[in-house]
């Protein structure tokens, strides 16, 4: 028995050894066959073929209005890179002259950096200190003459044909390539948005282009042209300084957003960039591309503006510049500029914002220079104006709140109030005399500057300052943009920090809205919103969800706290206004006078609209004694206020003339869309006045 199980453990372990021994010949031959047979064809194929990693840009995230209509969308666009390859430079130089060959025929363009043009020869820096600086980094002698240095380049590039166009063109690739440094990993972009033709023939002649890979970007597309340019902003090339800060997410060759809601959530609207390997030859002609890391869009941004209501709101407000300008309302004033809030009264929402004159973000780097400046302001939320009698509504609220009045105090405009400089009232100075006695509606509806001057002498400048507080003016609203101005309200304590002395002729000029008083038209359609709403303090925002890749949604409180760490400002308004709320119906039975009763300052412009509204005009004097500023504010309907629309035209010279923008809109988020508007454009407004 026990016999047995030796001769079965023998026969087993003669046949592993056996099994053994053959694997390690099988593998000894392959070996053989690997190194000896065949080594010299494989090493000659693996010394010819590099895997090189290819960026596969992730597209940006879109901009949408609040009912999905894009705004800001991406589309794909070729651009061509080049690796190192292990060909000489006279080889180089063929496949360059060989691809811009190819571009030019389809009148696309390759990247140009290089700071010398030829017949004639000159440097094209602006400073001599600047030409020094690039000859210094480029090896070339700084007294070096655009010829000479032109011809060290072309020697160093050993680039042989006459052609000096030519040469320049090659050298202008090869300078960029120099400049960005490139190898056998790492590629350099030397064309942009390139054609499909130039695309196709550029794979077709790969063989040829040393090194030269066509990949597909993608590149931001605005849909609408200027269309809300200035709440969109731009995009451009990121600076060295911006690429500094952010090497572990950028390249040096991104886009990144510079204004507007392209710089505010550049963070989101950024995709992750995916991974695309390339195998080439040697010789740089590529043999086979697979993607090993999907890129990963951006999130969608969704906007709580209309885009048919800020068409609107954009178009009426150019219009009605142009009209005034024009003199199409009796006489011409120097209207060049102004802007457009509308926001929903109960939530803070803005659904149009508008600044004229505006841009087209698509073309900011190409159609506007350093004398355009003035378009890039977004004056809805960056410029501060005196609000002139659109103030008055904050004044008459201090005054019914501290009991100073009550809703039936009546107060006898006699023309000329007997205080301080005696300052007239605007009915005085137009018909020689005063408006007789009025309550506080009655006063709004008229725009009685008397009775304004009373409220300032009665209140004190302090009381006032402590109102128009309450209502946010003078206080950033918060919103989700860049350069939001706080603008000012008078008061001692601001006499005091800019070492003047207040006297009571400046409390009367202030409560007419003069003096130091400037606000942006953004915190004035926040007060008017919280005086149609009841006195409710809303959180002014322009961004509705912010959507990711995968449907996901940010929460808002994610959203604020990074808008408020990015920009570091916030909502600076924390409470609600906290009055009676028969005061606030008092002072808006006299915004509804004012444009829907006869004797309004506004009702001539709003006779033939089918909706009672309620507003308030303003003309604000400025430090030029030329330039009246024209301000609407209001809210609609007026039984149920749902909108509160705010316009404000440099030099519109009359409130009342800025009704025009404010109709439209009303027209158009209510469904009235008028085909011609025929209110009266020669209809007398008053201009309030404290000289």
């Amino acid at each position: 028995m026990g016999k047995n199980k030796n001769l079965e453990g023998r026969l087993r372990y003669n046949i592993l050894t056996t099994i053994v021994y053959i694997i390690g010949i099988i593998l000894i031959l392959q070996l053989f066959n690997l190194q000896i047979i065949h080594g010299a064809e494989y090493r000659a194929e693996s010394n010819s073929r590099l895997t090189r990693e290819s960026v596969l840009k992730a597209a940006r995230g879109s901009i949408k209005d609040r009912t999905g209509v894009e705004l800001v969308t991406t589309d794909t666009k070729y651009s061509v890179e080049i690796y190192s390859t292990k060909v000489d430079d006279q080889t180089l130089n063929k496949s360059i002259q060989k691809f811009i060959e190819i571009l030019e025929s389809n009148k696309d363009e390759f990247v140009d950096n290089l700071p010398i043009e030829v017949n004639p020869y000159k440097f094209t820096q602006e400073t001599e200190e600047d030409q020094k600086n690039w000859k210094i980094n480029n090896d070339i002698d700084e007294n070096a003459t655009a010829e000479q240095a032109f011809n060290v380049l072309k020697e160093k590039y050993e680039i042989s044909t006459d052609d000096v166009e030519l040469a320049r063109k090659i050298m202008a690739v090869r300078y960029e390539i120099t400049r960005n440094g490139y190898s056998t990993t790492k590629s350099v972009k030397i064309a942009n948005n390139i054609s499909d033709t130039s695309a196709v023939q550029i794979r077709e002649q790969n063989a040829k282009l040393s090194g030269m890979n066509v990949t597909t970007e993608p590149t931001v597309s605005y849909t609408s042209g200027n269309l809300a340019s200035h709440v969109l902003g731009y995009v451009g090339a990121i600076s060295e300084e911006e690429y500094e800060t952010r090497k572990d997410t950028y390249r040096n060759d991104d886009i990144i957003g510079k204004d507007g809601i392209q710089y505010v959530l550049e963070e989101y609207l950024k995709g992750t960039d995916g991974v695309k390997q390339v195998d080439m030859t040697v010789d740089g002609a590529i043999t086979s591309e697979y993607i090993s890391e999907e890129a990963v869009a951006g999130y969608d941004v969704i906007l709580t503006i209309d885009a048919n209501l800020q068409q609107i709101a954009e178009d009426a407000l150019e219009q009605n510049i142009k009209d005034i300008a024009d003199g199409e309302y009796g006489e011409k004033h120097d209207a060049t500029a102004g802007a457009v809030v509308v926001m929903d009264v109960n939530t803070g929402e803005v659904l149009a914002m508008a600044s004229y004159p505006d841009y087209n973000p698509a073309k900011f780097s190409e159609e506007y220079s350093e004398d355009d400046t003035g378009r890039y302001s977004n004056r809805a939320i960056s410029s501060a104006y005196p609000p002139g009698s659109t103030f008055k509504m904050a004044v008459a609220t201090a005054a019914l709140d501290t009991g100073t009045i009550t809703p039936t105090t009546r107060i006898n405009d006699t023309g000329v109030y007997p205080y301080s400089y005696h300052p007239v009232c605007w009915y005085y100075r137009s018909y020689g005399s005063g408006h007789g006695y009025l309550n506080v509606s009655q006063a709004l509806k008229y725009s009685c500057n008397y009775f304004f001057y009373e409220m300032g002498y009665r209140l004190g400048i302090d009381k006032i300052a402590e109102y128009v507080s309450k209502y946010g003016l003078g206080k950033r609203t918060g919103i989700e943009l860049t350069g939001e101005a706080r603008g000012n309200v008078a008061s001692t304590a601001y006499a005091e920090s800019i070492n003047y002395t207040w006297y009571l002729a400046d409390t009367l000029s202030a409560s007419i809205g003069q003096s130091y008083n400037e606000f942006t038209p953004i915190q004035m359609a926040r007060y008017i919103s919280m005086i149609a709403n009841g006195g409710k303090n809303v959180d002014v925002s322009i961004i509705k969800s912010i959507i990711s890749s995968n449907g996901s949604e940010v929460s808002k409180d994610e959203i604020e706290s990074f808008v408020d760490k990015k920009l570091g400002t916030s909502n600076e308004l924390e409470e609600d206004l906290d009055i009676p709320d028969e005061y606030l119906q008092a002072i808006r039975q006299g915004m509804k006078g004012v444009t829907s009763e006869a004797g309004g300052t506004a009702y001539s412009y709003f006779t033939d609209l089918d909706m009672v509204i309620a507003g308030k005009t303003g003309s604000a004097q400025t430090s030029d004694e030329n330039t009246v500023h024209a301000w609407f504010a209001g809210f609609a309907p007026y039984d149920n206020p749902e909108i509160a629309v705010v316009v404000l035209i440099e030099g519109g010279g009359s409130g009342g003339y800025t009704a025009y923008t404010a109709k439209q809109i009303i027209e158009e988020y209510f469904g009235m869309n008028s085909e011609k508007v025929t209110e009266d454009k020669t209809a007398e407004s008053s201009v309030e006045s404290v000289r």
